[in-house]
């Protein structure tokens, strides 16, 4: 007798955005009382709609909770002493792990809501709405379920690729499919996207207009999908046909496909959310209501500075991360990132200097970015619930991307440094004439830090180079000594510590997990 699986759903429309719960499974389906869609994608309001729950919700368990500890703490970007953590500092997670679970359970939830749009749109929209948008909403959804298998691949190796939910749920087991086969698949949903996401060209002024993403925010995230094959043409390529198409902007900086009006510090400001190089971000809500906004601030900043009791200080910036700054009083991005004892904040609470005696986790420093201050200084929301958008790829990476594909043979490497300059004008610092692919690493880890890339930066760099800079990462701490010294910390990683475990609850009601890849069938 198949094994029956509790059913729940979070399918879609306006539901979907109440529906979500961190404990959903990935191939739950709708109940026999669930809304029917044949009744509901009737106009291009409702269509459109749809897909904003997409941006919301299904994310909030993933970025709340192991985003950031998968990709700053365990790859040595941050420290903590938090026991609920502290496993990814030193390499003993195993499967038992919560937040392996929660990893699993959460990207999979975006991948069923997806397929909720994918599957059922085209059997019941309205005949008055047009092909376009109907197409559009389901590029938008493909584009979604890349990502978050984009993210499933690079955590845990070879998955199970569910293209129905509703189908899955009838299988005694779910296979999990090869690495090669979870990124083709990767591949056929962003290329649909490119082809029917309608295009644009970023408002520099009415953000709001940015918020979805395009047919170019797929052909950027492609870019990085090619580069992580070490498919360096198709990689330069693609982000040498976004840079070239205009439709994104550099917020700040000096570059011809700049913002003068930003800066890098702009960049985490509530009030710059959608600005021009948000490629795509989660767009939180000023609701206050919980899973609806940003949490991030509520962990990430120390005590008094949200106006609420949250402000935990979960994690502290590692001092392998503090001595990685080229130079901490010209790169503005050290500041935008890391609160420094006695540095002055004009964008927190109207004006904020960090005591000089911060120390979160020993590290004498805490986190700036995605801490914005109280809701009456930076646009609502309340504890655990804020509204300022996570970027999960912007333009400054895209330029990174094309530097990094440049150098490695896939295109012209002067274009290529070119855009690897803009992005550390951007910073205040000064051009690099012929940067190497360790330039690169560094300055995407100085870019992106606790935009948590850093361990996916680590491990894509091959099994060798990973193990030693894990291995020799400092994750140490700062004595109370006058003056400070370091209390090295250093732990010793292994192949095996590249990828995570299933989760064990998913273990024993899925064998399929257990067993050898299977091909996926890309003819159904």
């Amino acid at each position: 007798m198949k094994k029956q699986y509790k059913i729940r759903t979070f399918l879609l429309v306006l539901a979907l955005m109440t529906a979500f719960s961190c404990e959903e499974e990935f191939f739950d389906r709708p109940p026999e009382d669930s809304f029917n869609a044949a009744g509901f994608y009737q106009t291009t309001e409702e269509v459109e709609v749809a897909t904003r729950g997409l941006y919301l919700r299904p994310w909030f368990d993933f970025i709340s909770n192991t985003a950031w500890v998968i990709g700053e703490i365990a790859s040595g970007n941050a420290r903590t002493y938090d026991p609920r953590n502290a496993d990814f500092v030193n390499f003993a997670v195993n499967s038992n792990h919560q937040n392996v679970a929660r990893t699993w359970t959460s990207l999979y939830a975006v991948v069923a809501q997806s397929n909720a749009i994918i599957n059922t749109l085209p059997g019941s929209v309205g005949a008055q709405v047009p092909q376009e948008v109907v197409d559009n909403a389901i590029g938008e959804a493909r584009f979604m379920r890349a990502i978050a298998y984009f993210y499933l691949v690079r955590i845990y190796g070879s998955v199970p690729i569910i293209a129905n939910n509703t189908e899955a749920i009838q299988q005694l087991e779910l296979e999990r499919n090869p690495i090669d086969d979870v990124y083709r698949f990767i591949t056929l949903d962003l290329e649909f996207a490119i082809d029917n996401c309608f295009e644009k060209i970023r408002s520099t002024s009415n953000y709001i207009e940015n918020a979805h993403v395009t047919s170019g925010s797929a052909k950027a995230l492609l870019a990085k999908v090619y580069l992580y094959q070490e498919d360096y043409t198709m990689a330069y390529q693609l982000a040498d046909e976004v840079i070239s198409s205009g439709e994104f902007k550099l917020f700040g900086g000096d570059a011809e496909d700049g913002d003068p009006n930003g800066s890098y510090y702009g960049l985490f400001q509530t009030a710059n959310d959608n600005n021009p190089e948000s490629i795509f971000a989660i767009q939180w809500g000023t609701s206050g209501q919980f899973a609806e906004g940003n949490s991030l601030q509520s962990l990430f900043a120390q005590a008094g500075l949200t106006g609420f009791a949250d402000g935990w200080g979960a994690l502290g910036p590692s001092l392998d991360l503090q001595e990685a700054y080229e130079d901490n009083t010209q790169d503005v991005r050290f500041y935008a990132t890391i609160q420094a004892p006695g540095a002055f904040y004009p964008d927190i609470n109207g004006g904020y200097t960090t005591a000089a005696d911060i120390d979160l986790h020993d590290t004498k420093a805490g986190v700036k970015k995605y801490v914005i201050g109280t809701p009456d200084d930076d646009g609502g929301g309340a504890q655990q619930s804020y509204p300022n958008n996570t970027y999960i790829l912007r333009y400054g990476e895209l330029l990174l991307i094309h530097a990094e594909a440049a150098i490695m043979g896939g295109g012209s490497t002067a274009q290529g440094t070119t855009s690897f300059n803009k992005v550390r004008r951007r910073a205040g610092l000064n051009d690099i004439i012929n940067p190497t692919i360790d330039d690169i690493f560094e300055e995407r880890r100085i870019e992106l830090a606790f935009e948590f890339e850093f361990w996916y930066d680590v491990v894509r760099r091959g099994e060798a180079f990973a193990v030693d800079f894990l291995s020799n990462t400092e994750r140490g701490i700062f004595t109370d000594t006058d003056p400070p010294q370091v209390d090295s910390r250093k732990f010793a990683a292994t192949a095996d510590d590249l990828l995570y475990p299933y989760p064990t609850t998913e273990l024993q009601k899925n064998p399929g997990l257990s067993k050898e890849p299977v091909p996926y069938n890309f003819d159904n």
